[in-house]
């Protein structure tokens, strides 16, 4: 049982987004556990009051349809302020977004939802904290032993190689659910595998400022123009290239991004681009 002084909120959000000033909630879930130890439940699904875009659907599931005769966050803040009273609030990473997200929702709704007072727990802190995820403590829990020459470049490198054998044989026959839902056992004594498993195939250039829609479409994924197409903002907005090219990105963004503006002209003048 937990020990409590105050009651402690358990809270989700299922949002348009993860942007907490441009984005909205669509879905909130609080589980109140009282100083007794007994829950009571608060659930609401919120029309956002813009739309939910096809992607963020695809990893909650919540259609603009589904949200077409709920009420707007403002309709439920006065009740939800009252059902979360003098708790205290947990969740994970919800330090860093779900109550930043609630806070700025309250506020629009001219609601000053004072957490100076309150507790913050945020349960993946701990788990980071206590688990940290450096190779000294990958070669531990991997490994069974301490890797006692850290940061000596020799032996991180045989470590790693030994971790990989290791994290093989552990997860051989490990099922692994992705955000689709998809089932597969991914990690496996072959390189492609792995390669498709460990590398985060949903960005262009190496150092993520440029990533790759549902759709295969190369997007900003930082600055004004996150989430629009690449091409597109470089066709109407020329001097943002420039910008990109003399401003102090990697050489490797700004290789990635001048194949997608030649291929951007060649597209304009009626030519196929081919690389090389």
């Amino acid at each position: 049982m937990l020990k409590l002084k105050h009651p402690l909120a358990f809270l989700d959000l299922e949002t348009t987004g993860v942007n907490v000033v441009k984005d909205r909630i669509i879905e909130i879930y609080v589980l109140k556990v009282n100083p007794d130890n007994s829950t009571v439940e608060y659930h609401k699904i919120v029309n956002p009051g813009i739309k939910i875009p096809p992607e963020v659907t695809a990893i909650h599931g919540i259609r603009n349809e589904d949200v077409v005769d709920k009420p707007g966050f403002a309709d439920i803040s006065q009740s939800l302020q009252n059902f979360l009273g003098d708790c205290d609030i947990a969740g994970y990473n919800s330090n860093k977004f779900d109550v930043p997200m609630l806070i700025e929702e309250f506020l629009r709704c001219g609601i000053d939802f004072d957490i100076t007072k309150r507790k913050l727990i945020d349960v993946q802190n701990i788990f980071h904290k206590m688990e940290p995820r450096t190779l000294k403590a990958a070669y531990r829990f991997y490994c069974g032993r301490e890797l006692h020459d850290a940061h000596d470049a020799k032996a991180d490198t045989k470590a790693t190689y030994e971790i990989l054998l290791s994290q093989i044989e552990k997860y051989k026959d490990a099922e692994y659910v992705d955000h689709e839902g998809k089932l597969s056992k991914p990690v496996k004594n072959d390189v492609d595998a792995l390669y498709k498993f460990s590398y985060n195939h949903k960005n262009v250039d190496l150092a993520g400022h440029i990533g790759i829609n549902r759709k295969g479409v190369e997007v900003f994924n930082f600055g004004k123009y996150k989430g629009k197409s690449v091409m597109e903002v470089f066709k109407k907005e020329p001097q943002y290239y420039d910008w990109m090219m003399k401003a102090d990105f990697p050489l490797s963004t700004k290789n990635v991004i001048k194949k997608i503006k030649l291929k951007a002209a060649a597209d304009d003048s009626g030519f196929i681009f081919k690389e090389g």
